[in-house]
């Protein structure tokens, strides 16, 4: 695989495991896909099982040309999924990536679930892949979405103006960053609040 994320990679906290997607986890998502919250501020409508489905088939397309790597979150507790998390925009050349396209179960939210997930990520990404920088982005109307990213560390880069459309409406999208050198910091902080 031209990349230098090494497959199948597998990250596992005290509560959730991060493994690689796989088309056995397509009817899981679709199911969690279903609720209609999950997909508000989303670009696409993935609502539809065709739609959905289609991302999920193009994500593991991308992880076989190295521009993405997408995972399935389980919760350990009941072994089941609750969403799905990917990196992207991986760039090995520029050592940067964005995390991205996260989405869990509503049960899920605001359960700490998705710290500990970007936990995780972070990790791997500034103590194995030796990053030197990580984004995220969301719509400047998810506020939710918002404070979850800068509740893990990250600062906010800017606003991208008429970015996306979405459902044919333009829209804006917000940047946040954490670099190399804010990293233990923000290692430090996460550490302390998933306890």
């Amino acid at each position: 695989m031209p990349n230098w994320i090494n497959h199948p990679l597998i990250l596992e906290g005290n509560k959730v495991k991060l493994v690689p997607l796989e088309k056995e986890h397509f009817s899981d998502l679709l199911e969690i896909g279903k609720d209609e919250r999950i997909w508000e501020h989303m670009p696409i409508d993935w609502l539809g099982k065709k739609n959905l489905n289609e991302v999920l088939l193009d994500a593991l397309s991308l992880r076989d040309l190295g521009q993405q790597y997408p995972f399935v979150v389980i919760d350990k507790a009941t072994n089941e999924v609750v969403g799905s998390t990917r990196f992207l925009k991986i760039s090995q050349d520029f050592k940067n990536l964005e995390i991205g396209w996260t989405w869990y179960s509503p049960a899920y939210w605001g359960t700490g679930l998705n710290k500990e997930c970007k936990f995780l990520l972070l990790q791997y990404c500034f103590e194995k892949l030796g990053t030197i920088s990580v984004y995220f982005s969301t719509r400047d109307t998810n506020i939710r979405s918002q404070k979850a990213i800068e509740s893990i560390g990250a600062k906010y880069e800017g606003t991208l103006r008429n970015r996306i459309i979405s459902h044919g409406v333009k829209k804006n999208v917000v940047v946040y960053s954490i670099i190399d050198d804010e990293w233990l910091e923000v290692k430090t902080k996460l550490s302390k609040s998933l306890k």
